[in-house]
């Protein structure tokens, strides 16, 4: 189990909390258009996307007309929004600051996780059955599929290298496909760890860092060959990972209704916080560029839904 620190410091502070409206169900991922400080915010269980000002705090559009929107990522190359439907399998296009729609690329089923190789002019989709489609940013059209043994949850893309390390708990393994053959080209089985969702890559320490919900575990992996070096428990059904590099931290949201912190220690980890959120709350987006962490918290009852913007301290 992770050690617990005898002096708790705090690492996340509440700056905003901004309200959704009447938004119910589900939501799934974010994105966030760094220069004109924009998030998105795939509403699954609303079938809409929801854009927020987070310098005003407030919505300033709800495009709407999705099946069950879940993956949403932006492009700056070509200033464009892409959103990926689990319902109709479709990937929707939205271009420049009036989000004018510009395509819609039909991928068959289940269109889920989006990621961007901005340097290549790349995007990539998880979808299906097992396949991830590699779509030209600039022409909009899918150039290829990547064909894995089973539907594709979280993954990322290599940023020094060719790969892509794919989280598959359906085939119970860590996939690798290499982004210059389309192909995969390893499978990692993650041992007695199961339902492996959340994925990020540390590449300072050459390690996947992977959490399982059954049981609630962090698992390190090694870059190279897949070897786990450490795992430690977690709050549960977690969804969403990620590195602040600023600061040598994790950090984790759950459904449990938790926000873990953890610190490196050698090969494995320590929790120096856990933050009380809200039940169902387990979608997340670590913000760089104006250094915030972003919680997405559902409808629950009396609760309305909401965004929270959660300052890194100190």
């Amino acid at each position: 189990a992770a050690a617990e620190p005898s002096n708790p410091v705090k690492t996340l502070e509440i700056e905003a909390k901004i309200p959704l409206g009447d938004i119910h169900g589900r939501i799934d991922h974010l994105a966030v258009d760094p220069g004109r400080q924009r998030l998105y915010v795939a509403e699954l269980g609303n079938d809409s996307i929801s854009v927020v000002d987070l310098k005003a705090s407030k919505i300033i559009r709800t495009l709407s007309g999705f099946h069950a929107p879940q993956g949403v990522a932006y492009v700056r190359s070509t200033d464009t929004v892409f959103v990926a439907s689990a319902g109709d399998g479709s990937v929707r296009l939205f271009q420049g600051p009036d989000l004018t729609p510009v395509g819609n690329i039909t991928l068959g089923s289940d269109a889920d996780n989006v990621r961007v190789d901005e340097q290549a002019h790349r995007v990539f989709v998880g979808y299906g059955d097992g396949a991830i489609a590699v779509i030209d940013a600039d022409s909009r059209r899918k150039i290829a599929d990547i064909a894995l043994h089973a539907h594709p949850e979280s993954f990322q893309l290599e940023p020094s290298g060719q790969r892509i390390v794919i989280n598959v708990p359906d085939a119970h393994e860590i996939a690798v496909a290499d982004r210059a053959t389309n192909k995969q080209i390893a499978s990692w089985p993650p041992r007695d760890l199961d339902a492996n969702f959340p994925l990020a890559l540390d590449e300072p320490h050459q390690r996947i860092l992977v959490v399982f919900r059954h049981p609630a575990k962090i698992g390190a992996f090694s870059m190279k060959d897949g070897q786990l070096l450490s795992a430690v428990n977690t709050c549960g059904d977690a969804d969403d990972l990620f590195i602040d590099e600023r600061r040598n931290r994790i950090y984790l949201s759950c459904g449990e209704g938790f926000i873990d912190v953890l610190a490196f220690q050698g090969e494995s980890y320590v929790r120096i916080d856990r933050i009380p959120t809200a039940l169902g709350a387990r979608t997340s987006l670590l913000v760089p560029s104006i250094d915030r962490f972003i919680l997405a918290v559902r409808s629950t009852g009396a609760t309305p839904a909401a965004i929270w913007v959660l300052r890194p301290a100190p």
